[in-house]
């Protein structure tokens, strides 16, 4: 449904047969808004009780990033820092001396960042979850990269890893930490004290880079390729 006003606002309406109330969420990461209520409410009351809330889910889009496509002139996100973008040459994008270099139209030039981008993210994530497995003493089945809206790492029962590509945007420390938090899974597949102390054990202060996912973890995903 959408909502009237300036902007308009999207409200994604979803049905729920365990669900005995109306519940409103609006995503810290990309700004969606979802209205989850019981299966058989009328369409007519959710709608009524949308328009109710619309001044509370504009004052909470107000605070969400601006989405940006990376374009040749401009910048783009990479380890915590903006890098300048210019025309490039041959098949794929590039990253020399700080500096992304994309072939290609727009359109083109923005997956070929992207693909850069995926492949950057896989090696440092690699790298680090090697280092932090090695630490503990464990081993990991597979690393899979997405493109997560939920979470940015996670760790299956069969010791298979998932973190999110978007990552390698964020500061160094940041993609680490995520890194050893999923490791640190291996061992102990809960968020108990254990586990915390097994995350300091092999990545010290880790409070900071987890404050700065919480913050500021939005602004990964208002990148459009």
């Amino acid at each position: 449904m959408i909502l009237s006003g300036d902007p308009p606002v999207a409200v994604e309406l979803k049905r729920n047969a365990r669900a005995r109330r109306m519940t409103l969420r609006v995503s810290r990461l990309d700004g969606r808004v979802t209205l989850s209520v019981p299966k058989r409410l009328k369409e007519s009351d959710a709608r009524a009780f949308a328009e109710e809330k619309a001044p509370w889910i504009r004052k909470q889009l107000e605070g969400q990033h601006a989405m940006q496509s990376p374009s040749v002139g401009d910048h783009l996100l990479f380890e915590g820092r903006n890098h300048p973008i210019k025309p490039g040459t041959g098949r794929a994008a590039k990253l020399i001396d700080e500096v992304f270099y994309a072939p290609g139209s727009p359109e083109i030039s923005r997956k070929k960042l992207e693909a850069l981008l995926k492949l950057l993210a896989r090696d440092r994530l690699v790298s680090a979850s090697d280092r932090y497995s090695d630490a503990l003493g464990v081993s990991y089945s597979a690393i899979q990269l997405r493109d997560t809206r939920s979470r940015w790492g996670s760790c299956s029962s069969q010791g298979k890893l998932m973190y999110s590509w978007r990552l390698i945007m964020a500061p160094p420390d940041v993609l680490n930490y995520v890194a050893a938090h999923e490791v640190a899974h291996l061992r102990e597949m809960n968020h108990s004290r254990d586990f915390w102390n097994l995350v300091a054990q092999i990545f010290p202060n880790y409070e900071g880079p987890r404050a700065w996912l919480r913050e500021n973890g939005g602004q990964l995903h208002a990148w459009k390729f």
